[in-house]
């Protein structure tokens, strides 16, 4: 047995905004993926998963829920038998390595599921979100669901608001000298303690009006100017982003990261952004010379995502 491909997504815009409804920008990324396989010869890695997918068939079998179903005996026994979930989709990096389990689990197990190929209307799409949220729950305690959604559709989704999705396209990729690209702190980040400090942050009056007024308004320019391939005017505006989140987001960026963060933001060579919840894991960064930024910042790992 082996399931079909379930890929990793980066949120390239959205970062804890869309906890507060505003928008976000989801895309797959291809170079890393996940897929359910059986085998009658256990590693230390696929026991450890074998036995995490044995948890998660117990957290299913205890929802109570009319929003799906799944054929749970298929499941026990396909764990009975040796199912594990084999991945290179590196965990606690925010770019969706349980999102991509859940995508497969509801792929293989669920009654009555919503598919690729039919016509994705909003109501599906937010079906999904909330199946989805529900499933993924187990893994971050709350989950919002567009991780799976983003990985099992394998579609770039644009987050207008809460409730309201759409599968969208972005443009296509040129040969130029600009990049999106991943950072890699070699930090593994939790989402949970993160968010916690995004919660506390939103007490304090001048915080919300911040996230409110400048960043979520920041944020929606920056996929605006993305999906209409307005180039020049996005740099503007991915630059005050990471001004924004610099100044009011340093728990979420590693220590180590701070001055180089700061550099990109002078020199004007690269721009550096959250990518998920942040305190690890991958750095998003921007660039209109990817060669010159790989010279700039060559003690670090960084990994293409997208040219320009």
């Amino acid at each position: 047995m082996k399931g079909p491909l379930f890929y990793a997504k980066i949120l390239l815009f959205g970062e804890y905004g869309i906890i507060k409804d505003s928008k976000g920008l989801a895309i797959p990324y291809n170079s890393y993926q996940g897929a359910l396989k059986k085998s009658k010869k256990f590693t230390t890695k696929t026991k450890e998963s074998n036995k995490n997918l044995l948890r998660f068939y117990t957290y299913l079998a205890s929802l109570d829920t009319d929003l799906v179903h799944f054929n749970l005996d298929e499941f026990k026994k396909d764990i009975e038998q040796g199912m594990y979930f084999d991945s290179s989709i590196p965990q606690g990096y925010g770019v969706g390595s349980s999102g991509a389990l859940v995508a497969s689990i509801y792929d293989k197990y669920a009654f009555e599921k919503i598919t690729v190929l039919e016509n994705l209307t909003r109501d599906k799409l937010l079906k999904l979100k909330g199946v989805f949220s529900l499933m993924e729950s187990f893994f971050h305690g709350k989950s919002s669901g567009l991780d799976p959604l983003n990985s099992y559709l394998s579609i770039p989704i644009l987050i207008n608001s809460k409730d309201n999705l759409e599968a969208t396209g972005i443009p296509s990729q040129k040969e130029g000298k600009g990049a999106v690209f991943l950072l890699d702190s070699e930090i593994v980040g939790e989402t949970e303690p993160m968010v916690s400090i995004f919660m506390n942050k939103m007490k304090n009056e001048g915080f919300r009006k911040m996230i409110d007024e400048d960043f979520a308004k920041c944020t929606d320019a920056c996929i605006d100017d993305f999906l209409h391939g307005n180039m020049k005017s996005l740099f503007g505006n991915v630059k005050n982003l990471s001004k924004i989140v610099l100044d009011n987001f340093k728990p979420m960026i590693p220590q180590r990261f701070h001055t180089i963060w700061q550099k990109g933001i002078e020199s004007n060579d690269y721009y550096l952004k959250l990518c998920g919840s942040g305190g690890g894991g991958y750095i998003l960064g921007f660039t209109k010379d990817f060669n010159k930024t790989k010279t700039i910042l060559k003690d670090y790992r960084l990994e293409l995502v997208y040219r320009f």
